[in-house]
């Protein structure tokens, strides 16, 4: 049986900065794009009077052109496949994290129910719900912080995944970029190009149709 994988979709200066310093980093979530859901957050800030209320997200389901398109757009994105447990168990060990999927919800649901304060971190509107987030946060009610590093061990990564518009010739390189970073050697034969946007296996059947 396959290990549960976290996925992270992002950019290549950020992939780097994770392999070379052995650290991932929560950020503040006002910055982000859907402002709903930066709200939610908001308000749980506020309800439990924090200083400080930091995230990240991942993804629990396979590739989509969304995630690529949407959070590694360009030719240069990301995806970082994690072991799920080992990561996870790097969050256990401190104090101030929690995490878990993001529970999709529509207005009318609202309407009929509002969502307690502690649901309010992982709640999201119904439009995003093919996104599966798994999502983490950081609380601290005494210190105000901009972001937060935690040190992981370069084994929770299985896999790095290089966007599909990524020119092939740039993928020996980039595969050889990430082996020659101290502790990642053996990473170097876990780069992937990903073939969502063309496959040559699925090009062949669908020439063989009926």
């Amino acid at each position: 049986m396959a290990k549960p994988q976290l996925r992270r979709y992002t950019t290549t200066p950020a992939l780097l900065r994770i392999l070379r310093k052995k650290e991932i980093t929560l950020l503040d979530p006002m910055k982000w794009d859907d402002s709903n859901d930066s709200y939610s957050l908001s308000v749980f800030k506020e309800r439990r009077n924090l200083k400080t209320l930091l995230a990240l997200c991942f993804t629990e389901t396979a590739e989509t052109y969304h995630h690529w398109h949407v959070f590694a757009g360009d030719s240069g994105g990301v995806c970082i496949i994690f072991d799920k447990d080992m990561l996870l168990e790097q969050f256990e060990k401190q104090n101030g994290f929690d995490y878990g999927p993001v529970n999709y919800r529509t207005l009318e649901e609202l309407r009929i129910q509002r969502p307690s304060t502690m649901e309010l971190p992982f709640i999201k509107r119904a439009g995003y719900v093919d996104e599966c987030e798994f999502r983490l946060i950081y609380k601290n009610s005494s210190r105000q912080m901009a972001s937060k590093d935690v040190r992981i061990p370069i084994e929770c990564i299985q896999k790095i995944c290089l966007n599909p518009w990524m020119p092939k010739p740039l993928v020996q390189s980039f595969r050889e970029t990430i082996g020659s970073i101290e502790g990642c050697e053996r990473l170097n034969k876990y780069v992937f190009r990903s073939t969502l946007v063309g496959n040559n296996e699925w090009k062949e059947l669908v020439s063989e149709a009926a």
